[in-house]
C-alpha cells in the first residue's frame, strides 16, 4: 500500500519534567512529576497523522542506544512502517522538556542520530516518495537533507510542507519557495524574516513578505492567539480553539500532523486549518506529546461533546 504522507525528519525521546519554576544558576529544586515519551517534530507529526488514519512513509534515523528500540516499537504501535527508520552508531535524539504550572514549556533538543539522516537516505526512497501525496519536513535534521527532500518533491511532483523549526537564518529561501505550505510559529517567522511579529498586523506583514517572495501558503501558528493563513488568493485568521490547557508540548506538531492528514484527504486549506486548530487544542488537554494525540474516533467524540464548532 502506498503511503499518503512521507515524513522525512526527526525522532526524539522526550524527558518531561513538570516544574514549579525554573531553578536559578547553581540551584537545585525538586520537580513534582516526570514522564518519558516519544517525540521529535518529525515523529510527532507522523504519529498525529497516523492516528487520524493516514498511511505514513517515515524516513528517519535512530541511534544504537537504549532509546532506539522504544522509538521503533512506538512507530509500529501507531501503524507506521519502520523500514526506512535506519540505525546509526551513537545516541538517539533526546529532548529534555520543562513544563511550568501555567502549562508553558521550555525545550532543549539533542539531535543525536537525527544529524546522520543524509541526502543519500532521501534518494534511497525516491520511488516510494513519488507515490505519496505530500512530503512533510522540519529542521531537526541537516539542512542539506531538507533541501534534498524539497528537490525530490519538486522533481516528482509531490507537494511539500515545511515546518521551519527550530528556525535558522541559514535556511535557503529559494528552497522555501518550492514548498506548497510553509508553517512557522510567530517566533520562527520573526527569526526568518527579521520582522516583528508581536501583533497580528505585524504577523500579516511578515507573512506577506514571504508570499511576495514566492511562498504559496504561509500558515503561522500563534499559540494562544490562534492561527493565521496567507496566500496570494486571500487570508484567514482563526482564534484559538477553546480548551483548558494542561500541557502545550507538541501542540504545533499535532496541528501540522492533522493539517497534513486533512489536505491529503482532499480538504480545502481553510477546512484543514479549522480541523487542525481544534485537534491541536485537544492535544493540550492532556499531558505529554504523542500520548496526547487523539485518534480519529477520540477526536470526533471530543468535538461532539461540546467543544464549540469553529465558524
Amino acid at each position: 500500500m502506498s503511503a499518503g504522507i512521507a515524513v522525512i525528519g526527526s525522532n526524539m525521546v522526550d524527558l518531561i519534567s513538570y516544574i514549579t519554576r525554573m531553578p536559578a544558576e547553581g540551584e537545585t529544586i525538586e520537580a513534582p512529576d516526570f514522564s518519558m515519551g516519544c517525540g521529535g517534530k518529525g515523529a510527532n507529526q507522523a504519529v498525529a497523522a497516523a492516528r487520524l488514519g493516514s498511511q505514513i512513509l517515515m524516513v528517519s534515523r535512530v541511534g544504537d542506544d537504549m532509546f532506539a528500540a522504544n522509538t521503533l516499537r512506538n512507530f509500529e504501535e501507531n501503524g507506521i512502517d519502520t523500514t526506512h527508520v535506519l540505525s546509526t552508531p551513537g545516541t538517539s535524539g533526546v529532548a529534555p522538556i520543562f513544563v511550568d504550572p501555567q502549562s508553558a514549556n521550555s525545550i532543549i533538543i539533542v539531535k543525536g542520530a537525527n544529524n546522520a539522516l543524509s541526502p543519500a537516505d532521501v534518494e534511497e526512497v525516491a520511488d516510494e516518495v513519488a507515490q505519496c501525496k505530500l512530503i512533510v519536513l522540519q529542521l531537526e535534521i541537516p539542512l542539506e537533507t531538507v533541501s534534498a527532500a524539497i528537490d525530490l518533491g519538486h522533481r516528482v511532483g509531490v507537494p511539500v510542507l515545511l515546518n521551519p523549526a527550530p528556525a535558522t537564518t541559514e535556511l535557503d529561501f529559494d528552497q522555501v519557495t518550492k514548498c506548497e505550505y510553509f508553517v512557522p510559529n510567530e517566533t520562527e517567522l520573526a527569526t526568518l524574516t527579521g520582522m516583528p511579529t508581536e501583533s497580528l498586523d505585524e504577523v500579516r506583514a511578515a507573512a506577506r513578505a514571504l508570499v511576495d517572495k514566492g511562498c504559496a501558503n504561509v500558515i503561522v501558528t500563534l499559540g494562544k492567539r490562534g492561527v493565521f493563513w496567507l496566500s496570494a488568493e486571500g487570508e484567514l485568521t482563526l482564534d484559538q480553539y477553546p480548551a483548558t490547557a494542561v500541557d502545550t508540548t507538541g501542540a504545533g506538531d499535532a496541528f501540522i500532523g492533522c493539517f497534513s492528514h486533512c489536505v491529503v484527504q482532499g480538504d480545502s486549506v481553510p477546512e484543514a486549518l479549522k480541523t487542525a486548530n481544534a485537534y491541536a487544542a485537544n492535544s493540550v488537554t492532556k499531558r505529554g506529546t504523542q500520548k496526547s494525540y487523539a485518534t480519529a474516533e477520540e477526536f470526533a467524540a471530543w468535538v461532539g461533546k461540546g467543544a464549540p464548532s469553529q465558524a
